[in-house]
């Protein structure tokens, strides 16, 4: 098991953004996170990597007990993360960002990091445009460069925030191959994501949180067929 998450709860004074949080995901899957606007999400996330810490429960990664580990920690030990906005430093080059995010992630000789950085470039379909300065790229590529920094920390667990967000149907379909590859080379994927479509194409379980509660976890055709689900998620009255 990759991950598991035993009772995870967080509050901001009378507020809690996370109740009991309890699930786990095994080693190569991918794993979709679903839910309406405020659900805690993003707050999930954050606890995950130790943006945040958790005030109950147990958070354990490659079978360690991370719970009370600062993130830049949790970074090294493998845990990479995209971000729902993304903040390249645009005055680096695309493969200045990725030497750097690497550098950071795990650190080694130089020459490995250059080796693994353009294999990564390769992958995320950025190879082309290594020298071109992060601040002039398109959405699109923002996006892949996204992608391609969490890549470069080492990620034995690769968490992406809403990387599909804001891109067209095309884009968002060469963005969605590119991951369907990563995973299909063994990568372990927590997706949270509003483009469904993008999602289900990719994840084989999802995760529906509500109010800082889990609220159902299953095969995709499953989840979308429940009655609370649907009424919770979409809005819909059944």
């Amino acid at each position: 098991m990759i991950l598991r998450l035993e009772n995870v709860s967080k509050s901001f004074g009378a507020l809690k953004v996370a109740d009991s949080v309890t699930f786990t995901v095994p080693r190569g899957e991918a794993l979709g996170i679903i839910g309406p606007n405020g659900a805690g999400k993003s707050t999930l996330f954050n606890l995950i990597t130790g943006n945040l810490l958790a005030n109950e429960g147990r958070i354990e990664f490659l079978g360690r007990d991370v719970t009370r580990t600062p993130a830049m920690e949790r970074v090294r030990t493998g845990v990479g993360r995209s971000f729902q906005i993304p903040q390249p430093f645009e005055g680096l080059t695309v493969f200045e960002n990725l030497l750097t995010a690497a550098a950071f992630g795990r650190g080694g000789r130089e020459a490995e990091m250059v080796e693994d950085c353009a294999h990564i470039l390769e992958q995320t379909e950025l190879l082309g445009k290594a020298n071109v300065v992060a601040g002039s790229l398109s959405l699109l590529d923002r996006k892949r460069l996204e992608l391609a920094r969490a890549l470069a920390t080492g990620p034995e667990l690769l968490l992406l925030d809403e990387i599909a967000g804001g891109l067209t149907e095309g884009e968002c379909k060469a963005l969605v191959a590119t991951i369907r590859a990563i995973h299909a080379k063994g990568t372990t994927i927590i997706w949270i994501e509003h483009v469904l479509h993008a999602l289900t194409s990719v994840v084989e379980r999802l995760l529906v949180l509500d109010f800082g509660r889990v609220i159902g976890i299953g095969a995709p055709d499953e989840i979308m067929a429940s009655k609370e689900v649907r009424e919770i998620y979409l809005g819909l009255e059944v």
